[in-house]
C-alpha cells in the first residue's frame, strides 16, 4: 500500500509515518516526492510517499497494533537466552540450519523494546547470508514466524552473521555516492539491484540532500529497485 506525509524535514516526515503507520522505519520503503527548501518567505518542507507490502502470512507486524512506536533503547548484554521465549527462538534458527546441513552457534546480538538481534556464529557464514544477503534475510523472515506462533508478534527478529548487516550499509551507502557521480557524468539514470525495503530507504536517505539527484522505486514485491536519475541543478 502507498501513503503520503509531509513534514519539516526527511527525518519529521519519517517520524510522521512511523506513528500513523504503527511501523519501524525499516519496515517501509521511503520515496522523496517533492522537497521545498527554506526561504526568506516561504517555511521549507519534504513531502514523502511510503510503501508498505503485504503483511506476512501468520505475523502480525506493528501496523496492526494502535500504539505508536516508541524510541527503543538498544540493549547489548548477556548473549545467552534469559527466558522461554528467547530460548526456543535461538533452538528453532539453530535447528532450520541444521536442517540446512551447516552447523551454527545461535547467540542473543541484543535487546530492543519489540526488537531482538540474533548473531549467527558458523564457518558456513558466506552460504547464510548468500547472494545479496537473500538467505539471511530467508532465515529472519522465517524466524519472524516462529516468534508470531509463539505468541510474540510484537517482537521483530533481526539476523546477522560476520556483520554482514552493517558492511552492507556501508556499501550501499557508497553505492549510491558513486552512482549519483555516474549519472551526474552521463546525465542519464542507472537501475540499482533488488533490495529489501530497508536498503532501498538507505539509498533514498542518501540521496535526498543532492538536489540534481533524483531517486525512485520501480518494481512489484519485496525486492525492487531503485532508479538513480540526474534531473540537472537548480
Amino acid at each position: 500500500m502507498t501513503y503520503e506525509f509531509e513534514g519539516k524535514t526527511e527525518k519529521d516526515a519519517i517520524e510522521k509515518a512511523t506513528i500513523e503507520l504503527g511501523l519501524e522505519s525499516d519496515q517501509f520503503d521511503v520515496e522523496i516526492i517533492e522537497t521545498q527548501k527554506k526561504t526568506l518567505f516561504k517555511s521549507g518542507y519534504v513531502k514523502i510517499r511510503v510503501h508498505t507490502d503485504e503483511a506476512t502470512p501468520g505475523v502480525k507486524y506493528d501496523d496492526e497494533k494502535d500504539s505508536p512506536v516508541e524510541t527503543a533503547k538498544r540493549v547489548m548484554g548477556n548473549p545467552i537466552p534469559q527466558d522461554e521465549f528467547e530460548q526456543k527462538l535461538t533452538t528453532f534458527v539453530s535447528e532450520v540450519i541444521a536442517k540446512m546441513g551447516y552447523e551454527a552457534t545461535v547467540e542473543i546480538m541484543f535487546r530492543e523494546d519489540r526488537k531482538i538481534g540474533l548473531k549467527l556464529s558458523s564457518e558456513s557464514s558466506s552460504i547464510l547470508i548468500g547472494r545479496k544477503g537473500k538467505n539471511l534475510d530467508a532465515l529472519q523472515l522465517l524466524a519472524n514466524v516462529y516468534a508470531g506462533h509463539l505468541g510474540r508478534e510484537d517482537v521483530r527478529v533481526i539476523l546477522d552473521t560476520e556483520n554482514y548487516r552493517v558492511r552492507r550499509e556501508e556499501n550501499l551507502v557508497h553505492l549510491a555516492y558513486t552512482t549519483a557521480d555516474k549519472v551526474r557524468t552521463k546525465r542519464s539514470s542507472i537501475l540499482l539491484e533488488p533490495m529489501n525495503p530497508f536498503e532501498r530507504r538507505l539509498i533514498h536517505t542518501t540521496l535526498n540532500d543532492f538536489a540534481d539527484i533524483e531517486t525512485k522505486s520501480e518494481g512489484e514485491g519485496l525486492y525492487k529497485q531503485v532508479r538513480v536519475i540526474y534531473k540537472g541543478a537548480y
